[in-house]
């Protein structure tokens, strides 16, 4: 791990992006009691993510006063705002920062000081301080501190807290690196508090969290901007802009076409001077009889392509390595295959100049010709470094290729090659991505695959500059490697702690599918991973606390107090009614398939594998359920029609073919579920071990008792709508008959639950009619009635107000009914 790296970790918040009963809550002492006289300190690192921008990020309240202090965000403006309240009486701090200095850090120091001698407050964010005086503080805390959803307080926005501390001259102190369970442990391993829907991050420094995908039909680039925290995926018409930082996506249509012709999508950032290149080394005549702009910038400001060289090299060279040297103003390829010889040469292209040339002039060691190397600079010694790839020291094809685990250095002052070293090989070939990430001189980062596979994965490795040892770190991603076109890069942001691998997959050398994957940073082997399962420690760095449950929030409380049964008891009768007793906790589940709200997959070892499932993957998984629930199995032909319209049949069986085998390798992850094939029928077959909502939910609606369920039932629907993102004509049948089924049982229930003074089941399940019919005047007539009914008057009032505003942009006129009328 480089010095300079920070350990990996931290607590992340569901916020109001998510249903109230799965977002974070975390009580730091539980029910036990802390105390400080004098003053005390909370201190804590804390990240933002932009998907929900407002709301409350801790409380604190004292034992021995009914005073409550909270600090609230909100990141809708030009800057990010926190303020620091007394609650339900004043705002006593507003602090306003810089949003792009904030954001960009990704962790920033939070401290909120209690002088309790002095009567003051100070609250400290990143490097500045803000204070209130005078406030009457007792000479003696108690402090009750509740980050994220606590009591009524349900507004959180999306956020991540690490090495929390809290005290004075001793401290409590929260390294907050669990890996699993709801169980918060201090650093010297002892139990302290609880947290509710956790989302541990340093499971993020070893699994590869997908983030989004992108397809076009023409060839196109792909790189990214670490100035801008950008991805970038660009054709000749067109720019998708997503930002890793808040999730967005963009698309500039360009005024004028890119003036390059792409073969290869070949590309690259001039970050100083915010633009992109684009170029193409060779066209091949007479298929490819151009005469145009080779190399061509695109203004990331304007959108404004310029043509720049029309100068071709004399091959394509496929999967050359590349680097920038920002100072320089230089762009230097090495390497590559075309017209059946591989190449050694250095070529590089100034920007200044705007014209190609040969680099000469090399001492040293003799590099052999090859392609698929993965090429870094490492500017603090103005070097660059070459790993690996395939070749041979003739340079001709004819002689065949081998492959090269070794590892050059180029001083580019004195242009001497040196060989660092080169080891031995006893696992399947493999090749290493174009990008290499140098940070020190210790060591370098690149992900390598055996490209000689049409399915293959993606290993992130980190290599050893001084002799070649080398770490596999994170689990894997998958890679259909048929076309030479096929290629993945690696990047790493300074500031965001991430890597991000991008992986572009050609179906023909033409369209092609760009996924992007992040890892956090520094990443993880298998076995650190499993380390961070906590052991009591009998050496311990705050006053001894015993293990605690968390205080749960008022909503959670009067839910669970409605609740006609104990879960266990549920349990027992959904057994006797024959029908498979199933767990309702959808964000622990393992062996499951979730498909109401957003589409997740979660494997046997309870790991986020949804990205697995590729866009046509989850259309005939989707296809093949569908039918199996209600016709016993979809025929092979029909499936056919649906998903492959237009294409010959010989094309379409073997589409087919290459389609059903991913998803059943995919679906081996999962214990108890199966694809089959009988008599000319695709089916799904599931058993006890696996579970699905949806299945599970049909079950359900067609028993005669759904009231001995409903809690199940909540449960389910309150992930959201039915294939909720899934916006293609293909799910409207599917969407459509699901919620034709599960309407009326909804509308039932609802009537029930609150006849029975069941309001929090009335509120939830009127949310989740609201999800299919957002103008269902019953829905909202029991929905307020049930909040009024538990004195949430000013919730009440606010769905009434969303609601006439989405009734007049729909119906053009206005609700006729008056809130007054609703009791």
């Amino acid at each position: 791990m480089p010095l300079h790296a920070s350990p990996p970790g931290g607590l992340k918040f569901h916020g109001s992006e998510q249903p109230i009963n799965q977002r974070t809550s975390y009580n730091v002492f539980g029910n036990n009691t802390a105390e400080f006289s004098g003053y005390f300190d909370i201190e804590f690192n804390l990240s933002l993510y932009p998907r929900t921008e407002f709301g409350y990020i801790l409380r604190i309240k004292n034992k021995e006063s009914n005073r409550i202090y909270n600090l609230f965000y909100d990141g809708q403006g030009g800057n990010l705002v926190f303020k620091f309240n007394e609650e339900g009486k004043s705002n006593l701090i507003v602090a306003s920062m810089d949003r792009e200095e904030l954001l960009n850090m990704h962790w920033f120091k939070m401290k909120i000081s209690f002088e309790l001698k002095s009567d003051s407050i100070k609250l400290t964010i990143h490097n500045q301080t803000f204070g209130a005086e005078n406030k009457n503080l007792p000479d003696t805390y108690h402090p009750i501190i509740l980050f994220g959803k606590s009591d009524h307080i349900i507004d959180v926005p999306s956020f991540a807290i690490k090495d929390l501390s809290i005290g004075s001259q001793e401290k409590y102190m929260f390294a907050l690196n669990e890996s699993k369970g709801n169980i918060v442990y201090d650093i010297g391993g002892e139990a302290i508090g609880e947290v509710s829907n956790p989302e541990w991050l340093v499971n993020d420094a070893y699994h590869w969290r997908y983030k989004t995908s992108f397809k076009s039909k023409s060839v196109a680039g792909a790189n990214y901007n670490s100035e801008k925290k950008e991805i970038y995926y660009f054709n000749r018409d067109s720019l998708y802009i997503y930002n890793v930082r808040s999730g967005n996506t963009n698309i500039k249509v360009f005024q004028e076409k890119c003036p390059v012709k792409p073969i290869l999508g070949t590309n690259f950032i001039d970050e100083q001077h915010n633009k992109l290149y684009s170029y193409e080394a060779y066209y091949a005549p007479p298929q490819d009889d151009y005469d145009g702009p080779t190399v061509a910038s695109l203004d990331l400001d304007t959108y404004q392509w310029t043509p720049e060289s029309s100068e071709q090299l004399t091959s394509p060279l496929h999967h050359h390595g590349s680097y920038f040297n920002p100072s320089t103003q230089d762009y230097t390829i090495f390497g590559g295959f075309g017209k059946m010889h591989y190449s050694k040469d250095f070529i590089s292209y100034d920007l200044n100049k705007k014209d190609w040339s040969t680099v000469e002039g090399f001492t040293g060691d003799f590099l052999s010709p090859r392609y698929f190397s993965s090429v870094g600079y490492y500017k603090n010694t103005n070097s660059i470094y070459i790993f690996g790839g395939m070749g041979n020291e003739s340079g001709e094809q004819t002689v065949g290729r081998k492959y090269y685990y070794d590892l050059y250095k180029i001083d580019l002052n004195t242009r001497h090659i040196s060989k660092l070293w080169e080891i031995p090989w006893e696992r399947d070939n493999v090749v290493p991505v174009r990008g290499m990430v140098i940070l020190d001189d210790s060591c370098f980062y690149t992900l390598c695959y055996p490209e000689h596979f049409t399915e293959s994965l993606l290993k992130l490795y980190r290599f050893s500059l001084k002799d070649g040892s080398y770490q596999i770190l994170g689990d894997s991603i998958p890679i259909f490697s048929d076309k030479i076109t096929t290629n993945a890069n690696l990047y790493y942001d300074s500031m965001l702690n991430n890597m991000y691998a991008v992986v572009q997959e050609f179906d023909d050398d033409i369209s092609s599918d760009l996924k992007v994957y992040s890892l956090s940073f520094p990443p993880l082997t298998a076995e650190e991973l499993a380390n961070y399962s906590r052991e009591k420690n009998p050496y311990r760095w705050a006053v001894i606390i015993l293990s605690c449950l968390l205080a749960t929030g008022i909503s959670y409380v009067v839910y669970k107090r409605v609740r006609p049964k104990k879960q266990s008891n549920v349990e027992e009768d959904i057994q006797s009614e024959s029908i498979p007793a199933t767990k309702t906790e959808t964000t622990t589940l393992s062996n499951a398939i979730y498909l109401f709200g957003e589409f997740t997959v979660r494997d046997r070892n309870n790991r986020d594998i949804t990205y697995l499932f590729s866009a046509q993957l989850k259309q005939i998984f989707c296809l093949i359920l569908e039918y199996s629930t209600t016709e016993g199995g979809i025929a092979s032909q029909r499936l056919s029609n649906i998903l492959w319209p237009d294409k010959p049949a010989d094309k379409v069986k073997n589409s087919r073919g290459v389609t059903i085998n991913h998803l059943r390798k995919v679906l081996s992850e999962l214990d108890g579920i199966e694809l089959i094939y009988d008599k000319g029928y695709f089916k799904i077959e599931q058993t006890a071990e696996f579970y699905c909502d949806y299945s599970r939910c049909m079950e359900i609606i067609s028993t005669s008792e759904i009231e001995t369920y409903r809690d199940e039932l909540i449960e389910i629907v309150s992930r959201g709508k039915f294939l909720q993102l899934s916006d293609h004509p293909l799910y409207d049948s599917f969407k459509e008959e699901m919620e034709k089924k599960l309407e009326p049982v909804l509308l039932l229930e609802m009537e029930k639950s609150f006849e029975a003074e069941l309001y929090q089941a009335t509120i939830a399940l009127a949310d989740a009619l609201t999800n299919i019919d957002p103008l269902n005047d019953a829905a909202l007539t029991f929905q307020i009635k049930a909040m009024q009914r538990l004195k949430m008057n000013d919730e009440a009032r606010l769905r009434y107000q969303t609601f006439i505003v989405e009734y007049k942009k729909v119906m053009g006129t206005d609700y006729p009914h008056p809130y007054k009328s609703i009791n």
